[in-house]
């Protein structure tokens, strides 16, 4: 007669959460930091790192500025937050809303010339701040970490758009 063996079938080992990498803390705590730095960094210019974001996007987008639903979805945020940002930017003199020509329902923002001046000194902040962090990586890895960042936040971004 045969031997019979008995089969284990137990549930696979859960790693300690206490030492295992996962992407939503990592990814968490990097742009936490990222952004508490920034934000002490640029507080001197009377700038949040959202209203600097709007500044940037504003700054690429050249002359013709964008609209606002442009910018909300630039940004992955909400037209209400948006709304709120722009109304207070506008209101510190950085840019400025027109009505867009060629729809009469949507805002068009510009960069006005303040606007433009605190973008010019954050962006020298914001560069020297990247410089800083990705000086933790050896020069022959910064490249390639930024591509699989990009690489790693469209997938999040696909994900997010499936439901």
């Amino acid at each position: 007669m045969g031997r019979i063996t008995t089969v284990s079938h137990s549930p696979p080992a859960v790693p300690d959460p206490s030492t295992a990498r996962r992407l939503p803390p990592l990814l968490r705590r990097a742009w936490y930091g990222l952004n508490q730095a920034f934000r002490r960094r640029i507080a001197h210019l009377e700038l949040t790192p959202d209203q600097y974001t709007v500044l940037r996007n504003l700054h690429e987008a050249g002359r013709t500025g964008m609209t606002q639903s442009e910018l909300t979805l630039r940004m992955t945020s909400d037209p209400n937050t948006i709304a709120s940002l722009v109304e207070r930017m506008e209101g510190a003199g950085l840019i400025r809303r027109h009505t867009d020509i060629r729809d009469r329902r949507a805002r068009r923002l510009r960069l006005v010339p303040l606007g433009r001046r605190r973008f010019a000194a954050g962006l020298e902040v914001a560069l020297a701040l990247q410089d800083e962090i990705l000086a933790s990586l050896a020069e022959a890895d910064r490249a390639r970490f930024l591509e699989v960042l990009e690489t790693v936040a469209d997938a999040c971004r696909l994900a997010a758009e499936k439901d």
